[in-house]
């Protein structure tokens, strides 16, 4: 896996990261972040965080940031911009975390983007059963996932005529996803499916993210324009109900540790 994201790490920032659709769906996540993040300065594990935008943007703000990845790739990329002291990158295997990989606890465990679909059920119930070690009392999970049932992508398959595609998401099995002429195995989940597995958290919030801004591969369509991006961010700002959220391209799902 690690290899075909050391080879999209080479495009990424193009592809996605400084897309208009990327930077549209970056600012709802920062939008429900910021609810939390203004007013108190925090320590930060980011996983997945491919080349570091999300990181950097965080020790801007002056939070205490310390960035992880399975990529050396990303990781590589992320270190040739320019960031704050309280910026670190690290490359890091979510499946081997554990208390003893940090000398501290965190405020906030924050994923971005999808980072999370490349794990199957039984690691990510792992990651909530390690997390609240790593975690200080009252801690925050944030994730960003993708969910099952993607209104998007059943509608742009559908016009294409690929109706298994349009529902190739809707599966509790891995999704072979090529990326980079690599397969990864893909796990697509509706909030549901994550809430049983934080057994040791409660949950705080729940928000889609691209149910009216589209997902990134449609970047190149008139819906990638920026005129487009304004009307589908104001939508997407009227209408961001969190019964949405298993319909979106991603959703925002936070956690509060409860012991």
């Amino acid at each position: 896996m690690n290899t075909a994201f050391d080879i999209a790490s080479l495009d990424y920032d193009r592809v996605f990261t400084f897309s208009n659709i990327g930077k549209a769906q970056r600012r709802l996540v920062f939008k429900h972040l910021n609810a939390r993040f203004l007013d108190t300065k925090l320590s930060i594990l980011e996983l997945n965080c491919g080349t570091g935008e999300d990181a950097i943007r965080l020790a801007k703000m002056g939070h205490q940031v310390l960035a992880t990845d399975i990529s050396e790739g990303m990781i590589q990329v992320a270190k040739t911009k320019q960031y704050d002291r309280n910026c670190q990158f690290r490359t890091l295997d979510i499946t081997s975390l554990s208390k003893a990989s940090f000398t501290n606890q965190f405020d906030v465990i924050f994923s971005n983007f999808g980072g999370f679909n490349c794990l199957s059920q039984k690691d990510i119930q792992t990651f909530f059963e390690t997390a609240s070690s790593i975690l200080v009392k009252n801690g925050r999970i944030i994730l960003v996932i993708m969910p099952k049932n993607t209104l998007w992508e059943r509608i742009y398959f559908s016009m294409k005529g690929q109706f298994k595609n349009a529902k190739r998401r809707n599966t509790t099995d891995s999704v072979s996803v090529n990326v980079e002429g690599k397969n990864v195995n893909t796990w697509y989940y509706n909030p549901n499916d994550i809430i049983p597995l934080a057994s040791n958290f409660s949950l705080e919030k729940i928000k889609p993210i691209g149910i009216w801004i589209p997902p990134s591969y449609l970047q190149t369509s008139l819906l990638g324009k920026k005129v487009s991006l304004r009307i589908l961010s104001f939508l997407e700002n009227c209408f961001s109900f969190t019964f949405f959220s298993k319909y979106a391209d991603h959703y925002f799902i936070e956690f509060k540790k409860t012991s």
